[in-house]
Formats: structure tokens, C-alpha cells, sequence
């Protein structure tokens, strides 16, 4: 982005001075990011060196080890070969790549126990600190986002592509482990006890005790644990957060200056929302991988051209994504999905049967277009997948659960999407997207969180068979789409895409 003047500061250096921690500010910043505006220009903020500098690790693969964790970090989070500036084969937003990953392994690892800081573009895992004695085997990934390069660019829009971006890298991590391991995935831990499990100061505290260097947020956890291993009363977060600080980061220049307002909201904010009340060890869930889920496949997953994505799938296999996305997790959002073709509508499952069901008809994807920050290919995508949700006067655990889950499951249905062959790009950005509204639902119930757009196969040829697959749509009874939304400016390419 241009250089431009530098946006008034916040008066004050730690999180927790800055604003007060109240509903309110949630409920207002919920509706900032979902409005029309448009993020301010901000000076570019460049990517830094990776700053974990502890003793560099490879992994041994010893013939012992049960977990084969250099390969669930390559399929997941390892920069793909030949791609110089991607993180992940499907990029954050803007290619911020804000989400990192913080190792916590056991016995039963190609590492020795103890905590590490894991570096995607050169694969290696740098040693931070000692495990204690009685570590249970298999590791345990905690999950931050630093969040100044994805403000930098999405203003007041970023924290909640933050998460969907943890989301995202939590299911490539459990898709990746699951052939092989148990894999347990909690995306409501308690962030504070996240932080101690490794071996992080609290947000509030972090600029004090690591002076110039980035604060690092988590807000999501995934356990891999040696079939056959016996299993613990639970996740093992208490004693990992009992031991003493690991080692911190390398300090550079600018990461601990007065953060601009929008970066300290954004970093109150998700400290905010990864706060747990009830359950601070956190709900795990059990991470499955079916058979037609290779690794291939896990490989393969790319974000496509727009130009890619113009025809619209069948309905058979929007059918099964959208049952594999709303089966993903218990606390995820609902989804529908928008189709194009010679007569395109709404589709929800069919409950209790295989199939879609007809939600309005119509043609979406212009309306769609315009919510997503305007990207006018949008409204040529052949299929778009939508999750929606979160009320706007939502909690926060609602609100973290919500994104955290909608990042989960996109994932988890492109991963099946790219086994199937269907070309496919998330669409993280949305404003003025009150779905349940523009159907004729009470406003401010049910907003789109995240979306997946799709295309047909490369070698299926559009034909007569759209028009036969679709015709349920055309039913007078069911009732009519979002209107087109009047035409938004087209997005740079690479803008506003996803996280």
C-alpha cells in the first residue's frame, strides 16, 4: 500500500490502557468491520524476520517416533516449494500470513520434549525451552496471529480476518495429523492460559516483559496424540502453563513502538474475545480425515483464479460440502450456498435426506459481489459456499466461536473440494452482509461470516444439464434472493481476498 502520514496514536502502550474492556466496544467494532467503511491508508508495514532465534531443530524421524510431525507440518503450514512470499498454499489476507505456531511436544515426537517456535518458510522448529517431567506423549500446537502487517492493510476489517485465518490453519494442522494420529482441536481455550502453555506473557503485559517485539495472540489449539496412547484426564494446558517462561523472541526495530489506534483495538479485542469463563481448558472436539482426503490432495489446495471459478458445480457435490462444512464442528455457524446456472437460487441441505433444499431463487452473486468488499468476479463464480451467523449484538464467545469455526470448516471443505476437483477461493471480507435480512428475517440476526467460492471441475463442460439440475428452483412458492446490489468498484487482484 502507498506511504502515507501515520495514523493518530493511542495514548497509551499496553492493550489493556488503551480501552476499557466493555460489551459495548465488541458490539461496536462488530458493526465497524461489517459497515462500508473503507480501511484508512496506513504506511506499509513490511514482514519481519522470523523471530524466534532459539537452537535450530530438525526432525529426526526416528524410526521410535509416532507422531511424523515433519509431515504434518509440511502438508499444513510449511511454505509451499517454488512459491516465494507464500506462507500456506491458500494465503492469509493479503498475504500477511499472520497465524503462527507454537510446538508443545512430548514424548513420542521426532523432537525432544519441550516447547519451539515453528518457522514455515525454512520448515525448522527453533527450541525455546524444556518440557517437565511426566510430559504426556504427542504435541500440542498452540496457535497465535501477529496482528500489525493484517491492520496495517485491513484497518478496522483485520481482527476478525485474524481469525478466520487461525481457523483456516487449525483444520489444515488436524486434516494433516488425522491419518496418523488422534487429533483433538479446541477453538475456545482460554487465551491467557494459551499464552502460559507457550510460554508467552499475557497480551496486556507482553511490550513490558519482551520490549521491541510483537505481541503474538493466541486463540486456538491442536492436539496430536499417538493412537493407542492412553488418554489424560484432559488436554494437558494447566501443566504446560505451570512451567516457567520459555525464551522470547529477538527484539526489532519498531515492533514495540505506541501502536496506532486500530492495532490496539484489534489486539484488545481479541484478547478480549479469547477469554473463557466457564471452560478455560477449553472444548475439544475429535478431528476425523476420511479416506478420500489424501495427502495428495492436502498438497494440491491452492486458491484459484477468479477466472477458474465461472462455472457452477453440480448439485450432488455442493450437496456433500455443504454436509461436510456444517458437520465439522457443533458450535460452527449455518451455511447455505449460492448457485449460478440457467436458473440460480439459495440452496440449504435437505434435512434428513441427501440433497438441497431450495432457501430463495434467483441469482445472488451480484448482491454477494457487493458485500465482499466489492469483488465484482464474485458474481460470476459458479457456486459460492456461505457461512452466516452471529448476531450483532453477539458475546464474545459467540463471536470467536463463530469465525474461529467458519475459518475451521472453509477449510476443511476446500481441502474436500480440491479431492473432488472443483476449483475453489475463500472470501474472507464482508460488509452490510445481513443475510437473514435481505431474505426477510429479522435484521441483525444473521450476518455471512466467511465464504467459499467454487467452480466446476476443469473437464466438465457447462451443457443442457445445468438448466435440468436447477430446475427445482424455479418454484413460485419458494421466495426470491437477495437483490443485486447496486455495481461497487472492482477490487485489485489480491485485495480483500480471504485470510
Amino acid at each position: 500500500m502507498p506511504d502515507t502520514p501515520v495514523r493518530a496514536t493511542a495514548p497509551g502502550r499496553e492493550v489493556g490502557a488503551v480501552l476499557p474492556a466493555a460489551p459495548d466496544l465488541l458490539r461496536a467494532a462488530l458493526a465497524d468491520a461489517r459497515s462500508p467503511r473503507a480501511p484508512e491508508l496506513s504506511p506499509y508495514v513490511p514482514e519481519r524476520p522470523f523471530p524466534w532465534n532459539g537452537p535450530v531443530t530438525t526432525y529426526a524421524g526416528e524410526p521410535g517416533s509416532a507422531i511424523d510431525l515433519d509431515r504434518v507440518l509440511r502438508l499444513s503450514l510449511a511454505a509451499p516449494a517454488g512459491t516465494p512470499g507464500r506462507l500456506r498454499p491458500v494465503p492469509s489476507a493479503g498475504a500477511l500470513h499472520p497465524v503462527r505456531a507454537h510446538l508443545l511436544l512430548g514424548p513420542g515426537c521426532p523432537l525432544p520434549p519441550g516447547r519451539y517456535a515453528y518457522d514455515p518458510r525454512t520448515h525448522r522448529a527453533h527450541r525455546r525451552g524444556p518440557a517437565s517431567d511426566g510430559t504426556p506423549p504427542g504435541a500440542l500446537v498452540v496457535l497465535t496471529v501477529a496482528a500489525s502487517r493484517t491492520v496495517a492493510h485491513y484497518g478496522h476489517r483485520a481482527w476478525p480476518l485474524l481469525l478466520l485465518d487461525t481457523g483456516h490453519a487449525a483444520a489444515a494442522l488436524a486434516l494433516a495429523g488425522a491419518t496418523t494420529c488422534d487429533v483433538l482441536v479446541s477453538l475456545d481455550a482460554d487465551g491467557p492460559l494459551l499464552a502460559a502453555a507457550a510460554g508467552l506473557p499475557g497480551a496486556p503485559d507482553w511490550q513490558d516483559i519482551w520490549p521491541g517485539t510483537e505481541p503474538e495472540l493466541p486463540l486456538a489449539a491442536v492436539r496430536l496424540t499417538p493412537p493407542g496412547s492412553p488418554v489424560a484426564a484432559g488436554p494437558p494446558l494447566p501443566a504446560w502453563a505451570a512451567l516457567p517462561r520459555a525464551s522470547a523472541p529477538t527484539p526489532q526495530p519498531g515492533a514495540d513502538a505506541t501502536p496506532p489506534r486500530e492495532l490496539a483495538a484489534a489486539r484488545y479485542l481479541l484478547h478480549h474475545i479469547a477469554g473463557a469463563s466457564r471452560r478455560p481448558a477449553g472444548t475439544w472436539h475429535p478431528a476425523h480425515r476420511p479416506g478420500e482426503l489424501t495427502d495428495e490432495a492436502l498438497d494440491a489446495r491452492r486458491s484459484a483464479p477468479p477466472e477458474d471459478l465461472n462455472r457452477p458445480p453440480g448439485k450432488e457435490l455442493l450437496a456433500r460440502l455443504l454436509t461436510i462444512a456444517e458437520s465439522v464442528l457443533p458450535e460452527g455457524p449455518a451455511w447455505t450456498v449460492a448457485r449460478g446456472g440457467a436458473t440460480p437460487a439459495l440452496y440449504a441441505a435437505a434435512p434428513g435426506r441427501p440433497g438441497l433444499d431450495v432457501r430463495a431463487v434467483g441469482d445472488a452473486r451480484p448482491t454477494l459481489a457487493h458485500w465482499a468488499a466489492g469483488q465484482q468476479w464474485i458474481g460470476a463464480a459458479g457456486a459460492v459456499l456461505l457461512a452466516h451467523g452471529c448476531p450483532e449484538d453477539a458475546p464474545r464467545a459467540v463471536v470467536r466461536s463463530s469465525h474461529l469455526a467458519a475459518g475451521y470448516a472453509t477449510g476443511v471443505a476446500q481441502a474436500h473440494a480440491t479431492a473432488l476437483g472443483l476449483p475453489s477461493r475463500p472470501i474472507g471480507s464482508w460488509q452490510q452482509a445481513d443475510l437473514g435480512a435481505a431474505l426477510g428475517d429479522t435484521p441483525g440476526r444473521d450476518w455471512i461470516v466467511h465464504g467459499l467460492a467454487l467452480g466446476a471441475p476443469p473437464t466438465t463442460a457447462a451443457g443442457p444439464a445445468t438448466t435440468a439440475a436447477t430446475a427445482a428452483a424455479t418454484s413460485a412458492s419458494a421466495p426470491t434472493a437477495p437483490p443485486t446490489a447496486s455495481a461497487a468498484p472492482a477490487t485489485p487482484p489480491g485485495e480483500e481476498e480471504r485470510p
